[in-house]
């Protein structure tokens, strides 16, 4: 007496097939999203803060816990990361965190002063004489490309220039 039919044979290596080729879906499957979240890391990108208060969590979604409260709309924030609506940012102190991206905005660049007090300039090259001078932690917005090292800021309606290396949020990221 045999244990399988002709029929059943032919259902078992349509099975199996079908196993096989699943298995070779899932592995392709997996591919683009691994490649896509590569992607998302290696094109990190500035933006700024909305609101005058914003949540920063641990992880990507609403039940993680909330390390940081932000206060300051316009702060400069680098995205390092994107994933389902949120962005994983690095502030200029160096935390990270997570953040929903309907509360930072990329149109709207801004700029930090970094450790030390930045002389603001006339010029475009640096040359011409110093405006006045802005201290650590103000945050300018940049209304230009920057050139040459030297970035074209608005800081309360005041305008002028100032070394790239002087701000936090300025240099590609």
């Amino acid at each position: 007496m045999k244990d399988t039919t002709p029929l059943s044979r032919a259902f078992g290596l349509a099975a199996a097939g079908a196993l096989a080729l699943g298995l070779v879906a899932m592995v392709f499957d997996v591919r683009p999203h691994a490649a896509h979240a590569a992607d998302s890391e290696a094109s990190s990108y500035w933006v700024s803060l909305r609101n005058s208060q914003t949540n920063m969590r641990v992880g990507p979604g609403r039940d993680y816990r909330i390390n940081w409260i932000y206060v300051r709309a316009g702060l400069p924030l680098k995205v390092l990361r994107e994933m389902g609506g949120w962005v994983l940012v690095e502030d200029p102190d160096g935390a990270r965190g997570w953040m929903l991206t309907q509360f930072v905005s990329r149109k709207a660049h801004t700029a930090m002063v970094r450790d030390a007090i930045a002389e603001i300039r006339e010029n475009r090259d640096g040359s011409g004489r110093m405006l006045w001078r802005a201290e650590p932690g103000v945050i300018a917005r940049l209304t230009g490309d920057c050139n040459v090292g030297w970035c074209k800021v608005d800081i309360d309606g005041r305008q002028g220039f100032v070394r790239e290396s002087a701000l936090w949020g300025a240099a590609k990221p």
